[in-house]
């Protein structure tokens, strides 16, 4: 039997969306309280869930934008549902205060670091891993089992269609022989193999 839309029961629907609010309510809070407090006032937090079509990378993402009133503005991205988001996870992946502040002032500011392919590698953060490391990379949603086993081959990966400057800290061969970049040098997208 079929209902009409107005007659079927949407009260899991509308839980998910009052949850997903709730979430994006605590992440806009956690990222407000890690702007100084000089430059807080100035600042815009937007967060959403974007679905990727990817089949290598978690279905649904949580991006974060940061705006300032003068135009400045950053962006971050972590691989799960707004929901399983903490402040862990924000804490990891938030733009230091010297960012944070050139943003506000309106500078375009490289970050996360890029590498252009010409420098040396001096002016970029150490990373934790080396081509050749065995890692495990976050490639679902899940906490506990969305992770895949791997070797790290490159150091700052970048494909040809990425915009100028895009790069990501590792390219990773998994153990199917799936080929995969991690976007970030952090424990929530990829960590030694156990």
């Amino acid at each position: 039997m079929f209902l009409p839309d107005n007659l079927k029961d949407t009260s899991a629907e509308k839980a998910a969306e009052t949850a997903r609010n709730e979430a994006y309510k605590r992440i806009d809070a956690w990222c407000l309280d890690m702007v100084p407090l000089d430059i807080r006032t100035a600042v815009e937090i937007s967060v959403q869930e974007v679905v990727c079509g990817d089949p290598e990378c978690a279905p649904i993402d949580t991006a974060i934008a940061i705006i300032f009133k003068s135009g400045g503005r950053g962006m971050m991205g972590l691989p799960m549902e707004a929901k399983e988001v903490t402040l862990n996870h924000i804490r990891e992946q938030f733009p230091p205060n010297d960012v944070l502040v050139k943003w506000h002032k309106g500078e375009e500011v490289d970050w996360p670091p890029a590498y252009d392919g010409m420098d040396d590698l001096g002016g970029l953060p150490d990373l934790r891993f080396e081509v050749g490391q065995k890692v495990e990379c976050r490639v679902g949603p899940d906490e506990v089992t969305g992770w895949a086993k791997g070797v790290v081959k490159q150091l700052w990966y970048r494909e040809s269609d990425w915009a100028d400057g895009s790069y990501a800290p590792y390219k990773v061969t998994l153990d199917d022989n799936k080929e995969i970049f991690a976007p970030g040098d952090v424990d929530m997208v990829i960590r030694a193999q156990k």
